[in-house]
């Protein structure tokens, strides 16, 4: 509960700052990280004095078990009556919301007597600095993962198919616990892993094929998110694609060692993006070097050339530079790291030198 007291309490103090009397939160996302309800429908009214949870009758039980500390109103199918009442009874004359309610949840709200101010962000701000419990929690989705992984592993080889990995990967996710995927697993071989977000197929692997398995674990909320790369022997090619394997990896590995509180975002891209250029595959490297990763899978720090962010200790992101090259294929290594004071701390544990199986 501490943990949960703490958020509030930033909310609160950011929402002061910003001269804003009261906040709604319809993000679901949001709405878990400020009250631990894993429930799927429901959003929260906040001001410096009051803390209300408002749901449907489905969660009625599910909210009086998982939330501690707040009033809870059950809707009964006009939420708009509810916050004018809310509004109303704590005098909001100001009161904020976040950039993604519909334009139609947006346009009732401006009948209500008060002013509505954007503060979209807001929490996400709070949640780039994660909480050690945070911390904890992603480094079980990481193992998870990796266990996962170590299992389904022995079956990466000839003729087996990209669908049949993803699906015996996934069964082993399941049995180590996670209850859901962060995102729809990525295997890609031969020519579609020079796809970075190919969806697996029925190709069956081939002598040489550059192999892309790209997963994630959970634990209880949070996500990991880690990218590998194989090379099955034999075929065309070859030094040519463990050539670009080495370039990623150092990429990798450079851009790892440049995590440390205070550098801006945006120059671990760089440094990723400029070896690449350097060694003359440019024009096959488009995607961003990074992304955040907590109770969402892709959430701030954006690790890209059009975003800055300078980092703090216990902002938690990934490192995935990659090559792709059409019709020969493509590589990506990809690690979670979290900054700390005296750099970083590599959260992702599993092999990245070149494995040749």
């Amino acid at each position: 509960m501490y943990s949960i007291r703490a958020r509030l309490d930033a909310v609160k103090k950011a929402i002061k700052k910003l001269g804003v009397d009261s906040l709604l939160v319809f993000d679901i996302i949001n709405v878990r990280y400020l009250t631990g309800f894993t429930g799927s429908s429901g959003f929260l009214y906040i001001t410096h004095d009051h803390n209300v949870f408002i749901t449907d009758f489905r969660y009625k039980e599910q909210a009086q078990k998982e939330i501690k500390g707040w009033d809870i109103i059950i809707e009964s199918g006009n939420r708009i009556k509810i916050i004018d009442r809310l509004i109303k009874k704590t005098s909001s004359k100001i009161t904020g919301f976040e950039s993604s309610i519909s334009y139609n949840l947006y346009r009732k709200l401006t009948k209500s007597d008060t002013i509505l101010r954007d503060v979209d962000c807001v929490i996400e701000h709070i949640r780039l600095i994660k909480q050690e419990e945070e911390i904890a929690k992603i480094k079980k989705a990481v193992e998870r993962a990796e266990n996962a992984f170590l299992e389904t592993k022995p079956f990466i080889r000839e003729r087996q198919t990209e669908l049949q990995l993803a699906n015996l990967l996934e069964e082993r996710l399941k049995k180590q616990g996670c209850r859901c995927l962060p995102f729809d697993i990525i295997v890609a071989s031969g020519p579609n892993s020079a796809m970075p977000h190919a969806k697996p197929t029925n190709r069956r692997f081939q002598k040489g094929d550059m192999i892309i398995i790209d997963w994630g674990g959970e634990a209880d909320g949070y996500f990991s998110d880690m990218t590998r790369t194989f090379i099955l022997k034999g075929g065309k090619d070859y030094r040519k694609k463990t050539a670009i394997y080495n370039i990623v990896f150092r990429a990798n590995q450079k851009s790892v060692s440049s995590v440390k509180p205070g550098i801006n975002s945006r120059k671990i891209d760089t440094i990723a993006r400029e070896y690449i250029k350097e060694k003359g595959f440019g024009n096959y490297f488009g995607h961003g070097t990074g992304h955040g990763v907590g109770l969402q899978v892709h959430e701030a720090p954006r690790i890209t050339w059009n975003q800055s962010t300078i980092l703090k200790n216990n902002m938690v992101f990934t490192i995935e530079p990659g090559i792709y090259i059409p019709e020969l294929g493509g590589v990506r290594i990809e690690d979670m790291v979290v900054v700390k004071e005296e750099g970083c701390e590599v959260l992702t544990q599993l092999p990245k030198k070149l494995e040749i199986i």
